[in-house]
């Protein structure tokens, strides 16, 4: 399928999505979710695919959130509109998040609205030093979407959100380190490199045990210990009998690096 305002292509097992409106700051209108969900779909059943990337294209914007001249143009349909949207883009985005293989954050620049609540749902997340972050919904009087309110709280506690969300204080990508928005910073002209660097290793390992990870992580905050350590026992048990499983003991034992093939 050709994609008018998302870019999708996969390069030695890494799946590389990017926001492809860089004269609207990479905003995202209703047909850009649409391709999302079907790019995030392609990447759920394709199981060569062992890290993905998501960015933005050009210098300025990651993503600068909803298309708020759409909203303005739908007129009385916006309620509408924004339902439908929100209903995709949300289907998107919980597929993306458990994905088995890991899903980096590469801030190349403004992250606003759902572009925040996009940085926050990925797994790792690497800023440009130039990048920024902000809320942005309550400017416009809207509340957030994009599950921000899901991973925000976890990764930066309530009262930083609130803060962000009731102030759209705007966070440079020092603030944002320091916060723990994102887990490293790195010169805007070394930026592709250092994304591309982490995610070539990233899809060098085990995405089995990835996934994993992923699972016991997102499911830890509703659960009791007794629940989550019975959840750790079955999926380490199932990782043990893993073909990456086998491969990385038998390269322990024999004192050689493992070659992991994500099976």
């Amino acid at each position: 399928m050709a994609y008018k305002f998302m870019g999708f292509e996969i390069r030695d097992n890494v799946a590389w999505i990017s926001f492809n409106r860089p004269d609207a700051m990479n905003a995202i209108n209703f047909e850009a979710t649409r391709e999302l969900y079907d790019i995030v779909n392609c990447c759920s059943v394709d199981h060569s695919i062992r890290a993905v990337v998501l960015t933005g294209t050009g210098e300025r914007a990651f993503c600068a959130g909803g298309d708020v001249g759409e909203f303005a143009e739908s007129g009385d349909n916006v309620e509408k509109l924004l339902r439908e949207m929100t209903g995709v883009l949300h289907v998107a985005i919980s597929r993306l998040a458990w994905l088995p293989a890991p899903v980096i954050a590469a801030v190349n620049g403004v992250a606003a609205g759902a572009g925040l609540s996009f940085a926050a749902c990925c797994d790792l997340a690497i800023a440009a030093d130039n990048a920024k972050f902000t809320s942005a919904y309550t400017q416009i009087g809207f509340t957030p979407d994009g599950s921000s309110t899901f991973f925000l709280n976890r990764l930066l506690g309530r009262r930083r959100v609130m803060e962000l969300y009731m102030t759209n204080r705007v966070l440079n990508a020092q603030e944002a380190l320091d916060w723990g928005l994102v887990n490293r910073v790195v010169p805007a002209a070394d930026f592709r490199e250092e994304v591309t660097k982490l995610a070539t290793k990233l899809a060098s390992g085990p995405t089995r045990a990835y996934g994993g990870i992923k699972k016991l992580v997102m499911m830890s905050p509703n659960d009791t210990l007794e629940s989550q350590m019975e959840r750790e026992t079955r999926i380490i048990a199932e990782m043990s009998i893993s073909k990456d499983g086998r491969e990385g003991v038998s390269a322990f034992v024999a004192k050689r690096k493992p070659n992991f093939t994500g099976e």
